[in-house]
C-alpha cells in the first residue's frame, strides 16, 4: 500500500478517542488531556458508552454514533477490541486508526489472529493503522498530540520515528533539556500496517521536516523501505539507530561469505546504499540528531578547533584522527588575521589555543576570523573553566556570532556546575553543545560521512567499455536440473561452469573418480596440476587436507589420489566423497581475493568482496554491497577494503586491472539478480595474477525460491524487459529503453541540442545547462517509482539521445505526472508519441489510473501532441497553463512482452 490517508491521520480535522476516560490513571484520560492541552484546532470526539460527557466534551457511545467524516481514531482499548474497531472505522471511511494496546503477535497465536483480522480490514477498506503496542502520534504543525506521553515536544523541523514507546519518551525528555524541536513524533509499535518506509515516504516531501531520526528494531516491506530512503536521503538526512547488532546465524553459515556477511553487516551495507546515517548507540543517536536539528548541513571536513586550553584541543584532534581526518590547515591569510588578534605565543596552528585568560571578546573575534576563512567548513569551540574566565559571559557573547554563520558551529563547555548555565544559553539559542570533544567530533563526522556518501551515490558512473552478455538460458537449465533433483549443492565443476556462463574467468577443471582417471585428466590439462577432493559435505577442503598442489608426474597424481581419498574417508566417514578434481596448477599469484554472495532473508542477495585465501576469516578485510551494481558502485565496494591498496600497486606489486575486477563484480551481481535460487556463492580464492583474475575454487548452494526475479531484490534492477526497437520512417530504427545512470553524458549532449524555447516549455524556466543535481535526478532513477524511457539512435559507432519521456508516481499511487521532451531536430517525427505511449502502457500495468501534466499555454506543439494522443485538455486556474490528463483505465492493455 502507498501512503494514502496518512494526510488525514497526521493532519486531521477531527479525532475520535475510543476508550476516553475521566479517570486520571487511565491511558484514555492521558490521551484526551494531551489532545485538549495542545490547542488542537479540530474536533475532539470522546467515545465511551458509560459517559455522556468527559472533561466537558460531549461523548458518544460507539463508532456508529460518532459523526461522519472522522479523520483519525485513537483506540485506547484492550487489544481484543481492535479488529472490530478497525473494521467499523473502515466502514465509516475513517482515514486512520492508532491502536495503543499491546498484545499482538508477540503473545502467540491469539495475538497473531488479532493482527490478521486487523490487516484484513486494512486491505478491504484502505484504512491506515499505526500500532498496535505504541505510544501514539504527535504532529506539532497540526498541534496534534494523540499520545499518552507525559509532555508535548517543542515545535521544530526534526521528525522522530520509533518502534519503542520508551525510546520516544526518553528522547522527548532529553530534547526538552537540549531545546530540540520536532515536527513529527511517532511511535510505530508493532508496525502491523504503517511502517518506516511509509513514514519516510510521507514526511520526506514535507518542507516542515529537515531531518528524520529513527529508532529501529526491525523492518518490514524491505523493498519499499529502501526505495523511500534512497529517494529522501538525497535531500534530507536520515539517522537510524538499529538495535540488535548481532551476527545472528553466522556461526552456522556454510561458506566464507555467509560467515562474514552477518545480519549487522548487511544492515550497514543496506543503510549506506540507502544514504542513511547509521549510529551504534543511543547517545550517538541523540548527539547526531541534535547537530542535524540545529545546524546547516555539513559541506566539508575543514574543521577549525578553538580552545582556551591545549589539552581538550588535542583530544578533539585525536578524535578526528580516529575517523581518518585532521583539523583543517589554515591558509596564510587566515594565520595573518589570527596573528593580529591573538597573543604572540598562541599555537599558530589548528587547534587554535587562544590561552586560558581569553576574554569573551577574543573568543568572538576568533570565531569571526575562522568563519570568514574559505578553507573552513565548521568550527568547534571548546571552553575549559578556570579562575579568570566566565563561561556564562563567553556563551552569551558567542550566541550572536554563531547564529550568523553559514556552516556548523558547535560547542563543548567542559565541566560541571560552573559551565551549566553556558550550556543552557546555547541550548535555548539552538546551538549544539556537548560535554566532551569526542562526542562533538563523533556527531560532526557522522554528518560529514553522510554528506560524502550522498555525494558518492550521486556521482555519474562510467560505462563499461563493452556490452556485457550472459548465457542465461544455459544457466537456467543447469540450475533447474539441480532443483528438480533436489540436489542443492553444485559440484566445483558445475559451479565453475555456471560462473563461466556469466563471463567470470575460471581455471580449467576436470573430474576423476579413480586414480587412472586422475592421471588421464592431468595429462589433458598438462603438468603441473592441483588435486582437490570433490565432496559436497566438505566446504573448506584445505582444512580437511583435501588440497594438494604442484603435482608434476603421473605417479605422484596416482599416489596422492589414493592417500587423499583414504584419509578423508577415515576422517569424514559420513561425507559424500565423489572423487577429485584436477586443475591447472597456476603460477604463484600476486595475492588472493574472495568474491561471494549470499541470500539474506530480509535484504535478498548480498555481495561480498575482500582479501581471500585460507586467512579470509582471520584478516576480515571484506566489504559488502547490494545488487544491482554499476561501475561506480562496484568500485565503492572495492575501495572499502585494504585489498584496494594492493590492487592499486604497492612496493613490488604492480597495479591490477581494477576495471576488469569491477566487471567481475557486475557479472556476479547479474547472476544473483537473475537467479533467486542461489542461496550462497563463494569464489575463494580469486587469484590476482599480472593483469587478470581467475577463479580457482567455487562453491554454490541453491535453494528453491517462491519469488521470481527481480522480486527477490530490495533495489529494483534495470528493467531490460521494457526495451523495444521501433522503426520510424523519418529516423529509422531507434531503441526505446529505460534510462540508465550511465546515460548522463548522452543527456548532456541531448540538452545542448534543445532550443531555448523547448527548454522553457519543458522546465518552465530558462536553463543554460543542466545542473548536476538535475542531471543525476533525471538519470539515477528508482525503477519502482519512476518510468523514464529514452529514444536512442545508434549507427554502430556513436549513440544519440533523441528524446525522453517519464511518468513519476505521486504520493497518491493511483495518479502520476508525465513529461515528454524531444530534441528540436526530431520534432514531429513520432518519437514523443512512441515514448509516451510505451510509458502509459507500463503505467497501466502498475495500476496507475490517471496521468497528468501541466503545459504552458504558449506550447501549442505540446497541446496538439496531447490532443492527438487522446489527452483531456483543461485550462488550469493559472491561465498561463493547461492541464493535460489521461484516464488509463480506458487504455487497452498492451503486452510489453
Amino acid at each position: 500500500m502507498g501512503i494514502e490517508n496518512l494526510d488525514r491521520l497526521f493532519h486531521p480535522k477531527s479525532v475520535a478517542l475510543i476508550g476516553a476516560s475521566p479517570r486520571p490513571e487511565r491511558i484514555g484520560n492521558a490521551i484526551l488531556k494531551n489532545l485538549l492541552s495542545n490547542n488542537f484546532g479540530g474536533t475532539i470526539i470522546p467515545i465511551n458508552p458509560r459517559h455522556e460527557k468527559i472533561l466537558e466534551l460531549p461523548t458518544y457511545g460507539s463508532i456508529a454514533d460518532m459523526p461522519d467524516e472522522v479523520d483519525l481514531v485513537v483506540a485506547a482499548t484492550p487489544i481484543q477490541q481492535a479488529p472490530d474497531i478497525v473494521r467499523h472505522c473502515g466502514e465509516k471511511a475513517v482515514g486512520g486508526v492508532v491502536v495503543i494496546a499491546g498484545g499482538g503477535k508477540e503473545t502467540g497465536n491469539e495475538g497473531k489472529k488479532i493482527e490478521s483480522d486487523i490487516l484484513q480490514s486494512v486491505k478491504e477498506f484502505g484504512i491506515r493503522v499505526i500500532g498496535p503496542n505504541c505510544l501514539g502520534v504527535i504532529n506539532t504543525q497540526s498541534k496534534l498530540n494523540a499520545s499518552f506521553s507525559n509532555q508535548s515536544p517543542i515545535a521544530g523541523k526534526m521528525a522522530f520515528i520509533s518502534q519503542s514507546g520508551g525510546i520516544n519518551t526518553a528522547i522527548l525528555d532529553l530534547s526538552k533539556r537540549e531545546h530540540i524541536g520536532f515536527s513529527y513524533f511517532v511511535s510505530l509499535g508493532s508496525m502491523i500496517d504503517v511502517n518506516f518506509g511509509d513514514m519516510i515516504d510521507y514526511i520526506g516531501g514535507d518542507p516542515a521536516v529537515s531531518s528524520i531520526v529513527m529508532y529501529v528494531e526491525n523492518l518490514t516491506r524491505f523493498r519499499s523501505f529502501m526505495s523511500a530512503a534512497r529517494a529522501v536521503s538525497r535531500v534530507k538526512p536520515i539517522i537510524a539507530f538499529k538495535a540488535g547488532r548481532t551476527k545472528a546465524g553466522a556461526a552456522a553459515a556454510m561458506s566464507h561469505t555467509g560467515a562474514m556477511a552477518g545480519e549487522d553487516a548487511v544492515y550497514d551495507a543496506a543503510f549506506k546504499r540507502a544514504g542513511i546515517i547509521r549510529v551504534k548507540t543511543f547517545e550517538e543517536l541523540f548527539d547526531c540528531a541534535e547537530l542535524a536539528a540545529k545546524q546547516p548541513q555539513i559541506k566539508g571536513s575543514g574543521l577549525a578547533i578553538l580552545t582556551n586550553s591545549g589539552g581538550p584541543g588535542v583530544m578533539a584532534a585525536d578524535a578526528l584522527s580516529d575517523y581518518g581526518a585532521t583539523p583543517v590547515t589554515f591558509l596564510p591569510e587566515t594565520l595573518h588575521d589570527l596573528d593580529a588578534v591573538l597573543p604572540a605565543y598562541w599555537s599558530r596552528a589548528n587547534p587554535v589555543d587562544i590561552l586560558g585568560d581569553a576574554t569573551e571578546a577574543l573568543f568572538s573575534e576568533t570565531v569571526r576570523i575562522c568563519s570568514n576563512a574559505k578553507e573552513v567548513n565548521g568550527i568547534l569551540v571548546i571552553l575549559a573553566p578556570d579562575a579568570v574566565n566566565d563561561p556564562t559571559k563567553i556563551a552569551k557573547a558567542l550566541v550572536e556570532v554563531i547564529k550568523q554563520q553559514r556552516f556548523p558551529v558547535f560547542t563543548v563547555w567542559l565541566g560541571g556546575d560552573s559551565v551549566e548555565e553556558g550550556r543552557i544559553i546555547f541550548n535555548q539559542a539552538g546551538i549544539p553543545t556537548f560535554d566532551s570533544p569526542e562526542r562533538a567530533i563523533r556527531a560532526y563526522m557522522d554528518l560529514y560521512h553522510y554528506a560524502r556518501n550522498i555525494e558518492a551515490l550521486q556521482q555519474i558512473p562510467p560505462r563499461l567499455p563493452q556490452h556485457l552478455s550472459f548465457r542465461r538460458k544455459e544457466s537456467e537449465t543447469l540450475i533447474n536440473e539441480h532443483l528438480r533433483a533436489e540436489n542443492y549443492r553444485l559440484s566445483e565443476i558445475e559451479a565453475k561452469t555456471l560462473l563461466e556462463l556469466y563471463g567470470i574467468p575460471v581455471n580449467r577443471t576436470l573430474h576423476a573418480n579413480t586414480g587412472p582417471e586422475a592421471i588421464h585428466a592431468a595429462k589433458i590439462i598438462g603438468f603441473p596440476v592441483a588435486m582437490k577432493v570433490s565432496a559436497k559435505d566438505i566446504s573448506h577442503k584445505s582444512d580437511a587436507g583435501g588440497v594438494r598442489l604442484n603435482l608434476i608426474t603421473a605417479n605422484e597424481v596416482s599416489k596422492i589420489f589414493d592417500e587423499m581419498t583414504t584419509t578423508i574417508k577415515q576422517q569424514y566417514p559420513f561425507a559424500d566423497i565423489n572423487g577429485v578434481t584436477i586443475q591447472q596448477m597456476l603460477p604463484p599469484a600476486t595475492f588472493e581475493l574472495i568474491v561471494g554472495a549470499k541470500k539474506d532473508p530480509d535484504f535478498g542477495p548480498v555481495l561480498l568482496f575482500g582479501l581471500g585465501g585460507i586467512l579470509t576469516e582471520v584478516l576480515q578485510d571484506t566489504a559488502i554491497g547490494l545488487p544491482p551494481l554499476n561501475r561506480l558502485l562496484a568500485r565503492n565496494i572495492i575501495e572499502s577494503t585494504k585489498a584496494y591498496r594492493l590492487l592499486k600497486g604497492f612496493r613490488h606489486i604492480q597495479p591490477a586491472n581494477v576495471l576488469r575486477l569491477e566487471e567481475i563484480l557486475i557479472r556476479l551481481a547479474q547472476l544473483v539478480i537473475d537467479f533467486p535460487q542461489i542461496a550462497e556463492l563463494d569464489i575463494n580464492p580469486l587469484l590476482v595474477k599480472d593483469n587478470d583474475f581467475i577463479a580457482v575454487d567455487a562453491r554454490i548452494l541453491l535453494h528453491p525460491s517462491n519469488l521470481e526475479s527481480p522480486h527477490h531484490l530490495v533495489i529494483s534492477p534495470y528493467p531490460a524487459d521494457q526495451e523495444r526497437t521501433i522503426f520510424l520512417e523519418a529516423v529509422g530504427d531507434i531503441l526505446v529503453r529505460p534510462i540508465r545512470p550511465e546515460d548522463a553524458p548522452l543527456m548532456i549532449s541531448f540538452f545542448d541540442l534543445l532550443s531555448r524555447q523547448t527548454i522553457y516549455n519543458r522546465f518552465f524556466t530558462p536553463l543554460r545547462k543542466l545542473p548536476h543535481y538535475m542531471l543525476t535526478r533525471f538519470t539515477q532513477i528508482d525503477y519502482d517509482r519512476e518510468i523514464a524511457l529514452v529514444a536512442i539512435w545508434n549507427d554502430g559507432q556513436t549513440e544519440k539521445m533523441l528524446g525522453v519521456a517519464r511518468i513519476i508516481d505521486d504520493k497518491n499511487t493511483k495518479e502520476a505526472e508525465f513529461a515528454v521532451l524531444v530534441g528540436d531536430p526530431w520534432h514531429g517525427q513520432g518519437i514523443g508519441a512512441a515514448l509516451l505511449t510505451q510509458c502509459l502502457t507500463i503505467a497501466k500495468s502498475r495500476h496507475i489510473r490517471r496521468v497528468w501534466g501541466s503545459v504552458l499555454a504558449t506550447n501549442t506543439q505540446m497541446l496538439c501532441f496531447g490532443k492527438k494522443l487522446g489527452f483531456k485538455i483543461d485550462r488550469s486556474k493559472d491561465t498561463r497553463e493547461f492541464l493535460l490528463s489521461f484516464d488509463l483505465e480506458a487504455l487497452p492493455m498492451t503486452s510489453l512482452n
